[in-house]
């Protein structure tokens, strides 16, 4: 594995009082070994899986945006189960449950180990796990149905569900945001219009000032997936951040007692 690399000025080592190191992660989809590598390149988890003194003692903040489950892609479920993926084929809804599961238990315990440390934002995939009143899918025809009880799918187990209704809607450090979709608070609320609104892809585009109007002085959002990596938009002060595929993830330097917490920032490939 190559050593990480920055695409920005470099992220001090020792913080300040009030200063602290935020590590974001975008859009997971079951890329949990995507995810572990982020981690260890940032220096938060152990080889055994477990927090790192950092992490522990709260110096170094990890925030992951959501989208834990479903994979983005017929190849991506082909390589969770080893073979060529059937949606509809219940044995094969199964298997890929069953592993995502191992991977949802994994990040639960590790969150665990660092309470107050380790942030998890509700993503709209998330949400279809404890409310599966849709069914999600790609434009390609493949749907997300292996945790779906009414197509044929396994329901996350009680203990999983109760911890996915713990995941934070926006996490909010000073006038910084954490969310999955954008700054606006219909952003975060997955119902029928959130899926027939093309803002939820679009408003970065359309409308980018809607983080200054929120009030913030920055937001870092994942939901749609940048080809291209990371993109950091200092003009409108946002960062979109679903580039986990890429192998990037997002290091930001914040002090909430400031009134723009923002400090620095960086985007590191692993």
């Amino acid at each position: 594995m190559s050593s990480p690399t920055p695409t920005h000025a470099p992220v001090p080592t020792s913080a300040p009082a009030g200063l602290r190191k935020f590590i974001v992660v975008g859009d997971v989809h079951a890329d949990f070994a995507g995810l572990w590598g982020a981690l260890r390149a940032a220096g938060c988890v152990t080889p055994g899986g477990q927090p790192t003194p950092p992490v522990r003692s709260g110096l170094y903040q990890v925030v992951l945006l959501g989208d834990l489950v479903h994979p983005k892609s017929q190849r991506a479920y082909d390589e969770l189960l080893g073979a060529t993926y059937d949606c509809h084929d219940p044995a094969h809804q199964a298997q890929v449950a069953a592993v995502q599961i191992e991977g949802l238990r994994a990040v639960r315990d590790y969150q665990a180990q660092a309470p107050g440390s380790v942030h998890i934002v509700l993503g709209n995939h998330d949400d279809v796990l404890v409310q599966p009143r849709f069914v999600l899918g790609t434009s390609g025809g493949l749907r997300h149905t292996e945790f779906d009880p009414r197509h044929g799918g396994t329901p996350l187990p009680a203990d999983l569900s109760a911890w996915v209704g713990t995941f934070l809607r926006e996490l909010r450090v000073g006038r910084v945001q954490f969310a999955h979709v954008g700054p606006l608070p219909a952003h975060a609320c997955y119902d029928e219009w959130f899926y027939s609104d093309t803002s939820s892809k679009r408003w970065f585009l359309d409308t980018p000032e809607y983080v200054e109007l929120a009030g913030l002085a920055f937001g870092v959002y994942g939901h749609t997936q940048m080809d291209r990596g990371i993109v950091v938009h200092e003009g409108h002060r946002f960062a979109l951040a679903d580039a986990l595929h890429r192998r990037e993830y997002l290091e930001l330097m914040l002090d909430p007692g400031r009134e723009n917490p923002l400090h620095n920032w960086r985007v590191v490939q692993f």
